[in-house]
C-alpha cells in the first residue's frame, strides 16, 4: 500500500506591514478594538507583488526543505480565491516559473478551507499510485478585494502564500482526512463576480469586495472546528491526549479559542500566528503549519490536526504524523 507524508514546507509574506494603528488612520477603529476581537495585530500586504509572486516563494522554499529535486515533482495543485488572471491559473504560472515538465497543475476554489481540499486531492492522487510527488500551494492577495472603508472586515485579511512537498511514504503519515461543505445560499460570507454584460452597451466591469455576516461565520466555525476535530479522533480511535498540536485556520483568536474550550484541550497547545497575519485564507493552513515547524512547536514524530473553515461554506482537517 502506498502512504504519504510531509516532506517539506515552506511560507511568504510581502514585507509590507499594515499595523492596527495603521488603520486607524484609513477607517474608525482602534488597536484595543481590533485586538479584543480578533487577535491581529498587524498583516502583511502586496503592493508591488501579486499571487503567483508569493507562491514562487512559498514553493522554492519548500522544495528546498524538502531536499528534492523540482524534476521529481509531477502534480502542483495551488489552493487560491484570488488568482491574477481568470486563466492561466496559478498553478499554470508557477509550473512556468519554477521550470517544471509538462505535468498536472490546476488551481481550486475553497476559500479558507482551499489548501486542506488540496491536501485532500493529492493525498489520494499518489495513494492511487498515478504520481509520486506533488507541490501543494495556497496562496493569497486577499486584500485586492478588502473594502477599507468597512471596519468589520477590513482589520481582518493579509496576504501571504504557504507550500507542502507532499510525497509517498514507507509508513502511515497523512493518516486521515476530513472535507465537507454546506452550501451558503444566505450569502453570509462572498464576494460577487463581476456583472454580466450587455453587448450593446459593454459597460466597464467594477470587482466586488468582500461581504460577511459575522456573527453567522463565527457561529458556524465554531461549530464545525471542533466537530471536525472529533470526528478525526473517533474514526482513529484517539484521543485529545494523543495530539501534540493542533493547528488551526487563523481567522480570529476568539474562534480558535472557544473551539479549543469546548474540546477541553489547552490554547497552549493549539499553534497561534494570526497576531502577525491576519487571516491568509488559503494560505493561513499552511503558513501556520511551516511557522510551527520552524519555531519548534512541530517536531518530527509529532501528531497534530489542522482544521479550518472557509466561504461556501467549507471545513476541512487532517490527522498527521509529522
Amino acid at each position: 500500500m502506498t502512504y504519504t507524508e510531509i516532506k517539506g514546507t515552506g511560507s511568504y509574506t510581502p514585507s509590507k506591514v499594515l499595523t492596527n494603528e495603521d488603520l486607524t488612520k484609513i477607517v474608525e477603529t482602534s488597536d484595543e478594538w481590533i485586538t479584543s476581537r480578533t487577535g491581529i495585530k498587524r498583516r502583511h500586504i502586496a503592493t508591488d507583488e501579486y499571487t503567483i509572486d508569493l507562491a514562487e516563494q512559498a514553493a522554492i522554499k519548500a522544495i528546498q526543505n524538502a531536499g528534492i529535486d523540482k524534476v521529481d515533482i509531477d502534480l502542483v495543485v495551488v489552493a487560491t480565491v484570488t488568482p491574477d488572471h481568470y486563466f492561466p491559473g496559478v498553478s499554470q504560472l508557477l509550473q512556468a516559473r519554477l521550470g517544471l515538465g509538462k505535468i498536472m497543475a490546476f488551481d481550486i476554489n475553497a476559500a479558507c478551507s482551499g489548501f486542506l481540499y488540496a491536501l485532500e486531492i493529492v493525498d489520494k492522487m499518489i495513494k492511487s499510485g498515478a504520481y509520486k510527488t506533488a507541490l501543494i500551494v495556497g496562496a493569497e492577495t486577499l486584500t485586492r478585494l478588502t473594502d477599507w472603508s468597512d471596519r468589520n472586515t477590513c482589520v481582518l485579511f493579509g496576504d501571504a502564500a504557504g507550500a507542502m512537498i507532499i510525497g509517498t511514504s514507507e509508513t502511515d503519515k497523512i493518516k486521515d482526512i476530513i472535507i465537507g461543505s454546506d452550501g451558503d445560499v444566505n450569502s453570509y460570507l462572498i464576494c460577487d463576480n463581476v456583472e454580466l454584460k450587455n453587448p450593446y452597451e459593454n459597460d466597464k466591469s467594477t470587482q466586488d469586495h468582500i461581504h460577511m455576516n459575522g456573527r453567522e461565520v463565527f457561529k458556524f466555525a465554531t461549530r464545525i472546528m471542533p466537530q471536525t476535530v472529533r470526528d478525526l479522533l473517533e474514526r482513529n480511535h484517539l484521543v485529545l491526549d494523543d495530539l501534540d498540536s493542533i493547528v488551526a485556520h487563523q481567522a480570529n483568536e476568539r474562534i480558535i479559542d472557544k473551539a479549543a474550550r469546548d474540546l477541553n484541550y489547552p490554547l497552549e497547545k493549539c499553534f497561534l500566528n494570526i497576531h502577525e497575519y491576519g487571516n491568509t485564507s488559503a494560505a493561513s493552513v499552511p503558513l501556520a503549519i511551516d511557522e510551527a515547524i520552524r519555531s519548534g512547536k512541530l517536531k518530527r514524530g509529532d501528531t497534530f490536526i489542522t482544521v479550518a473553515f472557509g466561504g461556501g461554506f467549507t471545513w476541512g482537517g487532517a490527522l498527521i504524523k509529522y
